[in-house]
């Protein structure tokens, strides 16, 4: 059995490759390294995966022509699990000019490799990164997979939204056991720098402004990246199929939050404040029912302790 990992060096992908690999199973990652954030960082990520003989990287662009080169790393009658977490990541920046990067990166990419795996012969299960950016701006909380409809009110959002509706459209046509999971804000070691809390810890660190979105009142339900990848994990040996939220159940404001940083710091925040931005909901929490039934997943890793641990690495990355 193989496993495959799309977007091998991002922050969840990287982590799920080492899971992996103490599992001592065989995996190929996919990266395409793409420049949204330093390349470098990714490096860094997979560099100690790449010294393990059971891995592979393939650098490769799925909105390109990657089949090929992928069909090189599979063993004939090789049976393959897929974890697809590549994607332009962020609301903000999904506006404008840059839509055309998250249909190609989040849509077109998606499709051709699902193309790949149905016509492929050798994919046994699909696995595929969602965001709970498809649910918009809904009023009721906890968000439920059943009870609240997916209004996107970010281009991000609709981007992963049509990529979820694609991994069930080819589901059913193929017949590969497909399941999606809707992340709630991720934080952790290898966040990406643009993120919430990588920003406001390094500023907490090096004594500068914390800039907070809006009032700081909106709640977020964080959830950290090692109970992330134990879903997916998880999910790989499962046959459970379809939708699931994926959240940590650590629902608090973002002042709240930043208290929580001033706890792991040891240093007082400077806040400044700036205008809530379009495409950002107000208020997020998962209702986690059916993965904790499915799954017997539950997050293990509460707020003050995750921040604690991306505040460790935080410091070890920047030499602070």
């Amino acid at each position: 059995m193989l496993t495959l990992v799309t977007g091998a060096a991002g922050f969840i992908g990287s982590l799920l490759v080492e899971r992996l690999l103490a599992d001592r199973r065989a995996v190929v990652g996919i990266d395409c390294f793409r420049d949204y954030y330093d390349p470098a960082a990714k490096r860094n990520n997979i560099a100690s995966s790449l010294r393990d003989p059971l891995f592979t990287l393939l650098e490769a662009d799925l909105s390109g022509d990657f089949e090929p080169a992928l069909q090189g790393c599979i063993p004939h009658g090789e049976r393959v699990t897929v974890y697809h977490l590549a994607a332009q990541p962020g609301v903000r920046r999904s506006w404008g000019a840059n839509f055309g990067d998250y249909v190609r990166d989040n849509v077109t990419a998606t499709q051709k490799l699902l193309e790949w795996a149905s016509e492929s012969g050798c994919v046994t299960r699909f696995v595929n990164a969602s965001s709970s950016s498809v649910y918009g701006a809904s009023p009721q909380t906890p968000l439920s997979e059943a009870g609240s409809l997916p209004a996107p009110v970010s281009p991000y959002g609709v981007t992963k939204f049509a990529a979820e509706h694609l991994v069930g459209l080819y589901a059913g046509r193929s017949g590969i056991p497909s399941v999606s999971f809707r992340f709630f804000t991720v934080y952790g070691p290898r966040q990406r720098p643009d993120m919430a809390f990588h920003r406001f810890i390094l500023a907490v660190l090096r004594g500068e402004p914390v800039q907070v979105l809006d009032d700081g009142r909106q709640t977020r339900d964080f959830t950290f990246v090692s109970d992330v990848v134990e879903g997916l994990y998880r999910a790989g040996d499962s046959p459970v199929c379809g939708v699931y939220n994926l959240g940590g159940g650590n629902r608090v404001t973002l002042l709240e939050a930043v208290v929580e940083i001033e706890n792991a710091t040891g240093a007082k925040a400077v806040l400044s404040f700036a205008p809530a931005q379009p495409g950002d909901a107000r208020d997020t929490l998962a209702d986690t029912t059916r993965l904790e039934r499915d799954l017997g997943w539950k997050p293990g890793v509460p707020l003050q302790e995750g921040i604690r641990r991306e505040t460790e690495w935080i410091r070890a990355a920047y030499g602070l």
